[in-house]
């Protein structure tokens, strides 16, 4: 069949109608980010100081200081790396040892202040980083480098074959200690920190507390800009979410702090762009802030820390107490384990630190509680202890462990006895 020109007119005038028809719509070419604001040139002076790690002996005790009344024993030696702990009503301790990436059960059978070799056992193995633990109807959580296991407990503290409960977490990167705890709304509240010192890597997990349902099916980014909030919980009384946070290295010898911030959900923390009390890091490259907008605006739209402490104390474990053994005043006041600097020119942290809670049960200071552990010989400086886990135990005593030289200690109060 022979078309005419006609024809072929109006059959292209009906395709074109329709590839129009059919055709995306012109959208407005994207608006170009604005250029970063610019910043004036900052200088640090940064010092590696790593002192000198020593073994335990039992004459160091002698060096710890603790308040008036209170005495530290060393409950347990050979541990391996002892990292934290969860006590429970009987007496018995489950143990995570990320190094070894396992748990092991102590318990105190005889009761004569001391876990021997024969009160001590592995209970669980190959759980890749091994870190945080918690306990809910009947099981045991454990949170490892990109999984969280869940075990069914025996009442010898026996543990069944790991069940994944939640997986995919991120990398490990930098920070490898993850921790988790059961929030008293019923869901699982576990933190995941930075990959890198100071630059937010792309997993919107990183730098994070997450939190997840009941069954670990679903999760959400509760908070972010947190560096490395290995140490968390919620106050006794007022049910207020608490976290022990570590700023970034490399920055000086006093910048940043080291936080204790309220943890909200939604809220920002600022890192790496921010420290403390909403303060601009100025050693952050301001180019890789979300939005090109300046530090002191980003920090302004920021959740500030409640108190803060010596630079690189590096915060790990962190418990509320919850004992009667220690006088009244310390009653759900918070214990921090700090274990210590390795980047400033005096070191920071090797101690218990104690968050004191003022009669509002508002966090008023942080104070040393057990020192010591590290000292200056001649120009020379020393430590014997890198403190990690911490709890309160059956009798209301306050344990800690060591994750260097594999000691749990105990600090009793005896009131000068």
């Amino acid at each position: 069949m022979t078309y005419s020109p006609l024809h072929r007119l109006g059959a292209a005038l009906l395709l074109g109608t329709a590839l129009a028809q059919t055709a995306p719509a012109q959208t407005a070419p994207p608006t170009p980010r604005p250029i970063p604001p610019g910043e004036p040139p900052a200088t640090v002076t940064a010092t590696r100081n790593e002192p000198t790690p020593l073994e335990f002996t039992a004459d160091k005790l002698l060096r710890l200081k603790v308040p008036a009344g209170f005495t530290v024993k060393a409950m347990a030696t050979g541990l391996g790396n002892a990292r934290m702990l969860h006590v429970m009503p009987d007496g018995g301790i489950y143990l995570s040892r990320r190094a070894q990436n396992d748990v092991w059960y102590l318990r105190d059978v005889n009761r004569d202040g001391r876990i021997e070799a024969a009160e001590r056992r592995q209970v669980a193995q190959n759980l890749k980083l091994a870190h945080g633990l918690d306990v809910r109807n009947g099981k045991l959580y454990v949170v490892g480098e990109k999984t969280i296991w869940a075990m069914d407990m025996a009442a010898d503290g026996s543990l069944s074959v790991p069940r994944v409960f939640a997986d995919g977490f991120p990398d490990a990167g930098q920070h490898s200690a993850r921790d988790l705890q059961w929030g008293p709304d019923g869901y699982l509240y576990a933190t995941f920190g930075s990959t890198t010192n100071d630059v937010q890597g792309p997993n919107p997990e990183e730098a994070t507390m997450l939190r997840l349902s009941p069954d670990g099916s679903t999760r959400e980014i509760y908070a972010r800009g947190l560096r490395h909030t290995i140490g968390f919980g919620w106050h006794p009384a007022t049910r207020v979410l608490y976290g022990a946070d570590q700023g970034s290295d490399w920055h000086g010898d006093n910048i940043p702090p080291e936080e204790l911030n309220v943890i909200e959900r939604g809220k920002n923390y600022g890192w790496p762009y921010c420290y403390g009390d909403k303060q601009p890091d100025p050693y952050v490259n301001v180019g890789n802030i979300p939005g090109k907008i300046t530090k002191e605006a980003y920090c302004a739209g920021t959740q500030g820390s409640v108190l803060n402490y010596t630079a690189h104390a590096a915060a790990i474990g962190m418990t509320f107490y919850s004992g009667t053994q220690f006088p009244a005043e310390y009653r759900n006041d918070a214990f921090v384990a700090y274990r210590g600097s390795w980047n400033r020119s005096e070191p920071s942290g090797y101690e218990i630190g104690r968050v004191v809670f003022d009669a509002q049960n508002r966090p008023e200071r942080i104070e040393p509680f057990v020192s010591g552990f590290v000292y200056q010989d001649g120009d020379v400086w020393k430590q014997f202890g890198r403190v990690a886990g911490v709890a309160t135990y059956t009798d209301g005593s306050l344990l800690f462990t060591d994750d260097q030289s594999g000691v749990l200690y105990r600090v009793l109060y005896t009131g000068g006895k």
